[in-house]
Formats: C-alpha cells, structure tokens, sequence
C-alpha cells in the first residue's frame, strides 16, 4: 500500500515538472524557454511615474535611504494592499499598477514617508552620537528630504482616471 502512494506521488511530481519545464536533452529543466508563470503579470502596464520612482526610491544614493522588500511590504500593508515578495523593482510597479486615485498615491507615500522619517530619526541619533559622521548623515536626511518632494511632485502631477472618461471624446 505504501508503494501505490509513492508511486502515485512519483507520478503527479513527474507531471507537474513535465508541465512547468522544459526538460532539455540532459534532463535538466530548462526554465529560460518557460518563465516562471508568476511574472506573467509583471507584463501589465503600470503608470509612467513608476520608473522616475525606480530609479530615485530605490537607489540609496538618490534616495538617502535603503527600502528592502520587507519595507515595501509593509508599506503596501499599510494601506490594505497585498502584493508578493519579489524583485523591488517588480514591487514596486505591482503596489502602483492600477492606481487611478490621487488619494491612492497621497496614501501610499504618506506610508512611504513613515518609513524614511523612521531612517531619519536613526540618522539624527548617529549623527549626535557620532560627531564626526554628523555631515555624511546630513547628506542622507537632505537625500530623503529631496525623495519626498518628489512624492509631493508625483501626487500634483497625477491625472486621475475616471472611469467614465472616453478619449475618443476629446
């Protein structure tokens, strides 16, 4: 009896590699011809502000601050959404993906705001602590004071969408 599960085990692992890989000539699952199906939807388009966000949220050195995946998921907690680990850049475009709401955007770097204030106030205590590093920390609050100016920026320049806007209309 224990043999027919294995067996049947065996046979539903062997069917679910054949269907999710390519197996190759030397029996190796060849992933690059059969992408994983979960990024399929990283295709969707997202909003055009999202790369200007990329390039500056992500990078420490325009931003002032590191936002690891874990505090872009809690950022997207924070404001009831559920997005999954991956890339940060992949969460990124997956938090603003349909955003159609100026008050969406205002919520979400309101969120984003709480984290890098956090890091600011860590960055304040070093530099009192740390006399010396006080002007490398400074350079890095007037990095996150730029980054969330930028937000501001992002949330003016915002056009909602309405549903029942129709651009042939125009």
């Amino acid at each position: 009896m224990i043999n027919n599960n294995m067996d049947d085990l065996r046979a539903e692992f062997d069917k679910f590699v054949h269907d999710k890989c390519d197996i190759s000539e030397d029996g190796s699952c060849d992933t690059e011809e059969n992408p994983d199906r979960g990024d399929e939807v990283d295709d969707e388009p997202y909003p055009g502000f999202v790369d200007e966000l990329q390039e500056r949220l992500l990078a420490p050195s325009q931003s002032g601050v590191y936002l690891s995946r874990i505090d872009i998921k809690r950022v997207a907690e924070g404001i009831d959404e559920s997005i999954p680990i991956k890339e940060r850049d992949k969460m990124l475009k997956a938090l603003f993906r349909h955003t159609t709401k100026r008050e969406y955007l205002s919520t979400a770097f309101a969120e984003f705001n709480k984290h890098m204030n956090g890091r600011v106030l860590i960055y304040k205590e070093l530099a009192e602590a740390f006399p010396s590093s006080k002007e490398i920390f400074e350079g890095h609050i007037n990095k996150v004071e730029k980054t969330q100016k930028l937000f501001d920026q992002i949330v003016n320049d915002y056009e909602e969408i309405v549903p029942t806007f129709d651009p042939m209309m125009i």
